[in-house]
């Protein structure tokens, strides 16, 4: 089972990292996410997750973060947390 809980709003090739406004839940260092769009489908467990560059180990709805991702994500891609 999935649950929406944001939106990718960029991606940092150069980083392989994506941008995620959290819309609708909160997000753990741990939890695993499905990341779906026209081109995407990703499911990865995040390992490490930023705010304004500072390590966090969870952040909350409303919040913007950035995660490492295994493969390219794209805008507008939808972000759901696997329970």
């Amino acid at each position: 089972m999935e649950e929406k809980i944001g939106v990718v709003v960029h991606y940092f090739s150069h980083l392989e990292v994506g941008a995620i406004n959290l819309t609708d839940g909160d997000l753990a260092v741990g939890d695993t996410i499905h990341i779906k769009g026209h081109t995407t489908d990703l499911e990865q467990k995040v390992e490490s997750m930023q705010i304004e560059h500072e390590n966090v180990e969870r952040a909350s709805k409303g919040q913007s973060i950035g995660i490492r991702v295994k493969e390219h994500v794209r805008e507008h891609d939808i972000v759901y947390k696997v329970i």
